[in-house]
């Protein structure tokens, strides 16, 4: 068969350059627009003249003698000390990321090579369990925590986070693990190893690609939740994302929303680099997953 069978059509070509030209617009023009401005003061950020304030910095020239300047990422981090609610996100995301991986590696291997029925059932009222929101299952932990003053803690919001995300986790790690064939279990069986050395010497080590996509998307679940960590956090111990919607307020003050703008890149630039980072390991974590051994 000649190559003139499998060249793209030029039609299909066009139609798949314009709409990646579309998207890039669409996704990291307001980014970089937003990343732009949280060097500029307000006046030039959200002037009303127009937007080519913005680009310029005349404001900015006036207010600080530059048309770039820090000063909305010192007032966020040092002034607002934001630097708190990084901490807490950080403790936040590592402990559920940990705790979720755990009992979700452990949970999926069990349910994947165990023969009975009832593991059918036990991922689907795990399922009807994830889809139900989130708000609606915190309601049932405030009277608890209320009661034993355990509310405004950040280990509370780790145990109800994990909560909520393990039975996604729990999904996808089964799947991973069904992918994999019985006989390496087998096979290290007869060689000696117990279950669970079988497990930690064999399994383990090929289920690493599914290991790291899960774990990106339960690192998600605790750094960018905002409805979970505005319930059960005081206004003085949040983490950044309910953070960013404080800057704001009832009230418009004079610089609070370059805190935000400023506040808003700081959480998205790590996310960014992650993906970029681990973008190779979650495409073939997530295809691993739908291929049989």
């Amino acid at each position: 068969m000649s190559s003139r069978a499998h060249r793209t059509p030029p039609l299909l070509m066009l139609f798949a350059v314009v709409f990646t030209v579309l998207w890039l617009i669409v996704a990291v023009v307001p980014f970089a627009w937003t990343v732009w401005g949280s060097f500029k003061v307000e006046a030039d950020f959200f002037s009303y003249t127009g937007w080519i304030d913005a680009i310029t910095g005349r404001r900015t020239l006036e207010q600080t003698g530059g048309t770039m300047t820090l000063d909305a990422y010192r007032g966020v981090w040092i002034t607002e000390e934001f630097w708190k609610a990084a901490v807490n996100t950080i403790v936040v995301t590592v402990s559920v990321t940990l705790i979720s991986l755990t009992f979700g590696t452990l949970g999926g291997y069990a349910l994947a090579r165990s023969g009975h029925r009832y593991a059918f059932w036990i991922l689907i009222v795990a399922l009807l369990f994830r889809a139900m929101p989130g708000i609606a299952l915190v309601s049932g932990y405030l009277l608890p925590f209320f009661e034993l003053n355990l509310w405004g803690h950040l280990s509370t919001t780790i145990i109800v986070l994990v909560a909520l995300n393990q039975p996604f986790t729990l999904w996808l790690l089964h799947s991973f693990f069904l992918s994999i064939p019985r006989d390496l279990d087998e096979s290290a069986l007869v060689d000696g190893c117990t279950r669970f050395q079988a497990f930690r010497l064999i399994i383990m080590p090929v289920m690493w690609p599914g290991l790291v996509t899960t774990g990106i998307f339960s690192f998600l679940v605790g750094y960018s939740d905002f409805v979970i960590c505005a319930t059960l956090l005081s206004e003085t111990n949040q983490t950044m994302v309910p953070r960013i919607a404080a800057f704001l307020g009832t009230t418009q003050q004079a610089g609070r929303l370059m805190y935000a703008v400023a506040a808003t890149v700081s959480v998205i630039t790590p996310l960014f680099i992650l993906v970029l980072f681990f973008q190779r390991r979650i495409v073939s974590g997530l295809t691993a997953g739908a291929v049989k051994g």
